[in-house]
């Protein structure tokens, strides 16, 4: 028997791996951990997600003594913006697209002749995501040929919305309810006390929350994971554990800052107990990987095939330059 433990990462940013035909051959059951403001192990669904470039490309001109001559860039770009940000009154309620300009002119005098969007867009089923990303191509030729100028786009990554299990993720439960909550010291919750002056929401939750653990439910969260690839090809649940203080939003300083001290620490110890203690009830109890794998197969349909949105682009490796 086979079972993998990885960091669930959002955006690749962490340990990815890439789900590829015969990859996980052999291997029964996926367990995962990700930092959270709360304890719980529960059965989780997320969003699927496309994201990639948008570049433009025009002719540069003096803005002021011939503008005439000039293709801007930064025009198509920004009708691109407007036609998307419209677009959002006919898309699923549930839908998410966000958009940055990482490269947007050199000078105000200046007629850009080259500027670069980073897109991405995100639903809970995977073809629907492929859809909308087709949409949003529309609006970038549509800008490009209104503006003269022309438009080249690539997929960098993508990722399928988790396929919660419910046999796996009882089996977590089960530990993490064992193993308990993050337990304050008086100098954690001194901590935790002068750190949630800085949040910018009336309503929080108790600090008790951290030593506490969340009743089992069906949970869905609106992000995405490349963990979610891999729940649809082997059988994968995950936890998260109170690694921050309650209240805390991700992708915060605020979480770093917990992160970084002995609240952190004892949250990932948590969360590496109880992993443990899964991976040896599964080791120990075979038919728990058997019914996995017989809930998984249901969740997938009849005839489903594994199709990867990270399309034809090699690994963004740089994806740390310019930071």
């Amino acid at each position: 028997m086979k079972i993998f433990g990885t960091p669930a990462e959002e955006g690749g940013g962490g340990k990815v791996f890439m789900v590829r035909e015969g990859l996980f051959k052999g291997v029964d059951a996926v367990l995962h951990w990700h930092p959270s403001s709360a304890n719980a192990a529960n059965p989780e669904s997320c969003l699927a997600m496309i994201m990639g470039t948008f570049k433009f490309y025009g002719q540069t001109a003096h803005a002021a003594g011939s503008p005439d001559r000039g293709r801007s860039a930064l025009d198509a770009a920004e009708a691109m913006n407007h036609m998307v940000n419209m677009m959002r009154e006919h898309v699923p309620q549930e839908a998410r697209i966000h958009y940055v300009i990482k490269n947007g002119g050199l000078a105000s005098n200046v007629v850009p002749d080259y500027v670069e969007m980073e897109y991405t867009v995100r639903l809970p089923d995977t073809k629907g995501v492929m859809d909308l990303w087709k949409r949003v191509i529309k609006c970038a030729e549509g800008a490009a040929m209104g503006t003269e100028t022309t438009v080249k786009y690539e997929i960098l990554s993508g990722f399928a919305g988790l396929l919660p299990n419910q046999t796996l993720a009882q089996v977590m439960h089960n530990n993490l309810s064992q193993v308990g909550g993050v337990n304050y010291t008086e100098a954690d919750t001194r901590f935790a006390e002068e750190l949630r002056k800085t949040f910018n929401t009336p309503k929080l939750p108790a600090l008790a929350q951290a030593a506490e653990v969340q009743p089992l439910k069906d949970h869905f969260f609106p992000a995405s994971t490349d963990v979610g690839d891999v729940s649809w090809v082997v059988p994968t649940t995950g936890l998260g554990t109170a690694t921050w203080v309650p209240g805390t939003a991700a992708h915060t300083w605020q979480a770093t800052a917990a992160d970084g001290m002995g609240i952190g620490m004892k949250g990932m110890l948590n969360a590496a107990k109880t992993i443990a203690a899964t991976g040896l009830d599964l080791f120990n109890n075979p038919a728990l990987i058997q019914k996995a794998k017989v809930e998984l197969q249901s969740r997938q349909g009849q005839g489903y095939q594994y199709t990867p949105l990270i399309g034809d682009r090699k690994p963004p490796l740089d994806y740390r330059k310019g930071l």
